[in-house]
């Protein structure tokens, strides 16, 4: 069987690492051939002083610079190269990657807070077998990470939910470290600690949901089966046998769990804030599992490569966890169900009509999905104020999968959906990164989508899309009067023929 090597290469918190992957030529399926990772703690400098140091700098360039050699090795040439958390909330990000590519002409991308917990959400998936299955039921994925926590919930294998919480393992080590040495009982300080955050965030999202099992990923799970072998033989832990697990560790220094276990002592350091982040989710959650699959995040790294321009592979659409995770924001500021649905369809019915036109393709069409099913959960606050409120509720909720910039631009369309559009000068600054042109684009469409269903009744049985000469002629039919969307629809056609040059043209045929 044909296959082709990548390299997967990841900058974290405490550790840079990286896999040589055989990928078969289906893309359906890899393998390692070739390991090697450093221990660095970044996340110290980052979290502890606000920025990456420079001898962490030329550490970084000088463990990159072997890993090059290593690629070369291999005749690797494709390749994928991911901070997160320590460069990404570092003051000197840019400096740090700069450096990084004058110095071993490796570039680096740094992932957001979402991007990062979807590929390791991605690895998850591709790697562990009994994934779906273990979904199934009410089921919790806790990523702790250095910087914070990411929690997504999964009701019947679908993804309903998630949140991040900042209290990440290095972050808790190196802040309560300090009162611990002054006060003692570090472990009773850590513990009341966590379970102030993981107590709202039960109050606020779980409320009466049980929640089954937990899966725990990351290096975490590999410290835990050399502590208690003879619990994980079958990667799964009972809440019990998990207590075993601070049992052991709780009265030991660092230095000792190193000794005992055969640890690197950076990731000894980490064990009891690992190990009491996990506890606290069980205990106020009520699980009574605890999965650990060995999945780590270059893992994630080539699942994401390999799923690369499509949504669905390894047997799972993880589009579909992002219009899940849309549709239950939706829920819960509680929006017209029905009238979001609609318009997302007519919304993307538009799209597709215009392609050629417009020169997107499918993340466009995703962010514009989501775009319409979200764009009236401001409502939710204000009436007199919606586009603003979906706006700002957009801009601050975490949407797995999407980047900081995309979500940034799906808020941008629902607020433009219903306001005046400025030109690019003004608004140079509230933008930032985002791209004025295709904000223009989806607003134009999500204007005339959800003008469609301007009453929220459904009155429309279907629409059809023609273009024609400088027009686009939707005709719509319907076995009621639309007195209300067939008089806006006028307004809301100038600006898509600004941004399109094309007129939309409403026709209605009533169904007999």
């Amino acid at each position: 069987m044909a296959y082709k090597l990548f390299g997967a290469i990841y900058v974290g918190s405490s550790e840079i690492a990286m896999k040589i992957y055989e990928i078969n030529s289906g893309r359906k399926n890899f393998k390692v051939i070739d390991e090697v990772s450093k221990i660095l703690e970044l996340g110290k400098d980052s979290f502890g002083e606000g920025s990456i140091r420079i001898d962490s700098i030329n550490a970084v360039c000088e463990i990159l610079d072997g890993f090059k050699d290593k690629l070369k090795e291999y005749q690797v040439t494709d390749y994928r190269a991911y901070a997160t958390s320590a460069i990404r909330e570092a003051d000197n990000t840019e400096i740090v990657i700069d450096a990084i590519k004058r110095k071993t002409g490796i570039s680096v991308r740094v992932l957001s807070n979402s991007e990062q917990r979807y590929v390791s959400y991605k690895g998850l998936v591709a790697k562990y077998e009994e994934f779906h299955q273990v979904v199934s039921k009410n089921t919790a994925f806790v990523d702790v990470g250095a910087g914070s926590v990411q929690i997504s919930l999964f009701d019947k294998n679908n993804l309903i939910l998630t949140e991040n919480i900042h209290i990440g393992a290095v972050r808790v080590r190196d802040y309560l470290s300090m009162v611990g040495n002054r006060y003692g009982q570090l472990d009773k300080l850590i513990s009341e600690y966590v379970d102030s955050e993981i107590v709202t965030f039960r109050n606020v999202y779980l409320n009466d949901k049980e929640i089954k099992n937990v899966i725990a990923v990351g290096e975490f799970v590999n410290s835990v089966k050399r502590i208690i072998p003879e619990y994980v033989k079958d990667e799964k832990i009972t809440r019990e046998e998990f207590n075993t697990l601070y049992q052991r560790i709780v009265n030991l220094s660092p230095e000792q769990i190193s000794e005992k276990y055969g640890l690197p002592y950076e990731r000894a350091t980490l064990m009891l804030p690992n190990t009491i982040i996990y506890q606290s989710f069980m205990n106020n959650s009520k699980a009574e599992e605890i999965y650990v699959p060995k999945v780590d995040f270059c893992e994630g790294i080539a699942a994401s490569y390999i799923s690369e321009g499509s949504g669905a592979v390894f047997g799972h659409d993880f589009n579909d966890d992002i219009i899940a995770t849309a549709q239950n924001i939706c829920k819960r500021y509680k929006s017209n169900k029905n009238h979001v649905e609609k318009v997302a369809e007519y919304a993307l019915q538009i799209f597709d009509s215009v392609k050629k036109l417009h020169g997107m393709g499918k993340t466009e069409r995703l962010q514009l999905q989501i775009a319409a099913i979200l764009h009236e959960c401001g409502n939710f606050i204000s009436l007199s104020d919606g586009a603003n409120n979906s706006y700002y509720i957009v801009a601050n909720t975490e949407i797995l999968g999407l980047s900081h910039k995309e979500r940034m631009e799906v808020a941008n369309v629902i607020r433009y959906n219903a306001m005046y559009f400025p030109a690019s000068s003004k608004l140079k600054d509230s933008l930032g990164e985002c791209d004025y042109i295709k904000i223009a684009k989806l607003a134009a469409i999500l204007r005339i989508a959800n003008i469609l269903d301007k009453s929220h009744t459904q009155k429309l049985t279907d629409i059809s899309i023609s273009i024609k000469d400088d027009k686009m002629i939707i005709t719509a039919r319907t076995y009621e009067d639309m007195p209300l969307e067939a008089g806006l629809f006028e307004s809301r056609a100038d600006f898509f023929e600004q941004v399109y040059g094309i007129r939309p043209v409403l026709k209605v045929k009533r169904s007999v």
